[in-house]
Parts: C-alpha cells; structure tokens; sequence
C-alpha cells in the first residue's frame, strides 16, 4: 500500500502536525507589535504553546497563568524604551507502537522500518524584543529570537538523534496608536496566523534534520512584509511571506495576498482571505485517468496556484442562545496553468456548560477536503498549505493526523472538555475519517499498489473504500505556575475499511502516548 517513510515524508511532517502560538506574546504586545483597541488584545491567531504542549487550555487560563511575567521578564522600561526577554523550552517523551498501522511491515519489509518507537526530544527558544514608545504615540519594535531543537532516539519517521539550532524571528516594525485609523508596518522572519489557521498559520518546518517532531517549536516565516490597517475593529492586512523549508525537501515556496478582518467586542469574528503562490517548486499530484495506473506528478503544481477563504465565529452573551457558538471556513483553490479547481470547508458547533461544575464544554465539527476525481481532466485535489495542525484546530485525528494531511478527507469529530479547576483541563476526543474520492491520492504515492485485472496487473494509487481510521485522543493539561506546563497524552487509531482492504492480514491498532513539560517566560 505505502513504502511508509518515503511516501509519507513527502509532505506529512511539512504540512502536519505544526508548533502553535505561545501564550507570552499576552503581556508583551508592545514588543510583539500586537494591538490593543477599546482595552483588549487583537491577534490573528490563539494564544497557544506548542503543538506537544497543552491543546486543552482555554484562553483565559492562558493569560492568567502569564499574568504575572513582566516584571521577571523586564530588561529596561523607562522614558518610552521597554526592553524584555523571552525564553521557551520543553522536553517531550513519545511512545508509538504499530506505527501506520504496521503498513511497512506488509509492503515495505526491506526498509526495516521500526513500527515501535519511543523517543525523547526538547527545544529551547530564547528571544530579546524592545519597543520604543515616541511622545506622540507612535511606536517602533522588534524582535530576535532563535530555536535549538533536538530528538534523541528515533521518531515516527526514522528520523534518528536529529537537531539544528536556527534563526526563529527577527524583525523590526513602526506602528501608530491612539488615532482613529492606525497602521502597522513590520519586515522580518516573523509569526503570521491568518484567520483560523486553516491555510496560513505554520511558517516553519520541524522533524527530520531538525529533530523535535512532536513539539515543533518552528512557527515564524522565514521572510515576511506584513502591513495593517486598524480602523476600530476593522484590520486589514497585506502580506509577503516565505516559509523556513527543510534543506532536505525544500520548495522555495513565496505567497502574498490580503486578509480583511471584523472583530466583535465578544471575540466573534469574520474575515476575507486571499492567497497568491507568487512562486513555488512544490508538486502536485493528480489520480490516474479512471484510478488505475500510477498518479501523475506535476512538477511546479502549486505554482501561480490562487486561494480565497471565509471565515467567521459566531456566539450569544445572552437569551436562548447563551454558551453556545459556531465556527465556520470555506476555501476555494484555482489555478488555470493547471486546469485546478478545489474546495474545503469547516463548520462547527458548540456549547459550554458556563454554570455547572467542571463547565464542560462540547464540540461538533464536520470537514470536507476535496480529492482528485480519476474521471475527470481537471485537479480537484485540495492544498492545505501551511495550516494549523494542532489538535483540535485543524489536525485531522490524532495518530492520524501525521498520515492524513488536509486533503482528499472528510471527518466529523467530536470533542467534550472539562474543568476541574482553573489550572486543569481534561479532554477527549473523537474522529471518524474517510477518504473523499476513491482510487484518488491521499498524498504522495500513499496507497499505491499492484492489483490483478483481466489484462495483468496494473498500478493503483489510493484505498477502494471510504473509511480510514476512526481516532481517539485523551489529554490532560495542567498549569503547575505562572511558568510552567504539563500536558500528557494517550491516542489510538483504529483501522476503517479503507485501510483493512489494503492489508494482508488483520490491520493492527496504532497506539501512542506522550508526556511532556513546558516553561514559557
């Protein structure tokens, strides 16, 4: 079915699983360039530690558990000059068995691929950023920050004892305040979330030579030129930006578009995303005519490829409709040197049970990720670009997740979260996928295999039945300080029929778990 590390390599670990925001950018919004209008904190994306760190934690538990930072973190704050550092770090033990479903083991045996790992990794990221505040309101920033990453042992794709020490951040900005329009201008390898993150949110690549898989602690764009305008709760943004690439799997991808955004005084929000791949090398990969036959690789594919997204958050403070909310994302992908055309789309609903103990908290979500149709000439494979894999964001499953990226799938999933006190958050988790065209890649080369037909064997490249795995994910989330998190988690996947049909005796159930610490100043 799959030469596992290979076929999955291609575009797993780019695309999947990616770090997310963390929560100290809170406090330090004068450094970070972060507006605050009408006295509250506007950022395009979720306060959020990394991707092995708590998923689990809400919000405000974030930001009360970051309350307190700015006086240990203070460098120099007089006559309108604040300077401050930042420091982040984790370690992150991982055991996986019967890694993707002991897959190699049944079409790959001569790579000798360990379907039973475990392994530690850790990162450490240390940072400076200033601003500096002129009389009439007017501010200049910037920031430095960098990440040494290490895997000690072998992770999920046969990455062994890997790690590299890289530039994170580095830029400088100049921004208005306190007018009734004002503007932002930065330029720099910096972090940029677009909407909810479903195509614009991951700018850096972990895993491989890099080392810390799990955690990712990568998130800031290797180049950026971002402006805004902020006219009360109206921002739009013009962007230019470039992912930090593995050397070893390198597309000298460059995008640039515009995002318009509304946010409500309750933090519902609704917004406008374009997307234009000015540049790319990375492929595509298009079904065989009728499913049989080995897929078409595209050189160049995302290449002048154009994205449009919308997207909104919807809720009530009171009446009949108080603790419950909505979510929702549709994309639309073209590109006509290609003949493409693709689509996905998110919808989600929620309630919070605001006056009982532990306030659970229960989530609905369906998604749809367009798959290439063999019997049709045209592309309808979707590209998810650089989103945000963090669970309950837009990673598909749990184990899943790192085979399945964010195209030629549907899901609904289901999430309950409870909280037994302000510092502990116990989720779980639930995903049932499918694949949305059959005989039609779910990435590269995945599903591939020889299948006798009247005429001889001939190549077919993805499963002949929908379902893929159903997913269970339970986590624990913890603040033990101001400082310092603990998140352990266990996951299992198990084998729907798409999967079942391509092994040749009975498919295993892929279990992992995890632990792991976090301080973040």
């Amino acid at each position: 079915m799959m030469d596992v590390p290979p076929t999955i390599v291609a575009e797993a670990v780019q695309e999947a699983p990616p770090a997310r925001r963390p929560p100290s950018d809170v406090p330090a919004g004068r450094a970070d360039g972060i507006q605050v209008i009408d006295g509250r904190i506007r950022r395009s994306g979720p306060p959020t530690l990394p991707q092995g760190g708590p998923s689990g934690l809400r919000t405000e538990q974030l930001t009360a558990a970051a309350k307190d930072k700015r006086p240990v973190t203070d460098i120099y704050d007089k006559d309108g000059l604040h300077v401050r550092w930042y420091l982040q770090g984790g370690l992150d033990y991982d055991v996986e068995n019967n890694l993707f479903w002991n897959l190699a083991s049944a079409y790959s045996p001569q790579s000798k691929f360990n379907s039973d790992e475990n392994w530690l990794e850790g990162y450490v990221k240390p940072g400076i950023g200033f601003d500096k505040t002129f009389s009439g309101g007017d501010v200049f920033y910037g920031k430095i920050s960098g990440v040494a990453s290490r895997t000690w042992g072998t992770d999920a794709f046969d990455s062994r004892n890997q790690g590299a020490i890289t530039l994170e951040e580095g830029y400088l900005g100049f921004r208005t305040e306190g007018k009734g329009t004002n503007f932002d201008l930065s330029l720099g390898p910096r972090e940029l979330v677009l909407g909810s993150g479903m195509l614009i949110a991951n700018g850096g690549v972990n895993g491989f030579e890099r080392g810390a898989l799990k955690f990712g602690p990568r998130k800031a764009w290797k180049q950026a030129a971002i402006g805004r305008i902020i006219n009360g709760r109206q921002t739009i943004t013009g962007y230019f930006i470039e992912p930090r690439e593995l050397k070893s799997n390198n597309g000298h991808n460059q995008l640039a578009g515009v995002d318009v955004r509304y946010d409500a005084s309750n933090e519902d929000f609704i917004g406008f995303t374009y997307i234009n791949v000015l540049r790319s090398q990375s492929p595509y990969i298009r079904a065989a005519p009728g499913g049989i036959g080995a897929p078409t690789i595209i050189p160049d594919g995302r290449d002048k490829t154009n994205v449009v997204n919308l997207y909104f958050k919807g809720s009530r403070d009171e009446g009949i409709w108080r603790n419950w909310f909505i979510t929702g994302d549709i994309a639309y992908e073209w590109n006509n040197r290609i003949n493409m055309s693709a689509w996905a789309a998110r919808g989600q609903i929620g309630y919070r049970f605001a006056d009982i103990p532990w306030t659970p908290t229960l989530i609905s979500t369906a998604k749809f990720f367009s798959g290439d149709n063999p019997n049709t000439p045209k592309l309808e494979r979707f590209d998810p670009l650089y989103y945000e894999g963090s669970p309950g964001i837009w990673a598909t499953g749990a184990e899943s997740s790192m085979v399945f990226i964010n195209t030629n799938l549907k899901a609904l999933e289901f999430s309950a979260a409870v909280q037994p006190s302000k510092k502990i958050t116990v989720t779980l988790r639930y995903a049932y996928i499918s694949a949305d065209k059959l005989e039609s890649p779910l990435q590269f080369g995945q599903a591939t295999r020889l299948v006798s037909t009247p005429s001889g064997f001939n190549l077919v490249d993805g499963v002949t039945k929908h379902h893929l795995s159903d997913d269970f994910f339970l986590e624990y989330d913890q603040i033990l300080t101001n400082n310092l998190f603990l998140t352990v988690g266990l996951a299992a996947s198990f084998p729907g029929a798409g999967i079942k049909a391509e092994l040749p005796g009975k498919a295993p159930t892929w279990t992992g778990a995890f632990a792991n610490v976090v301080f973040n100043f």
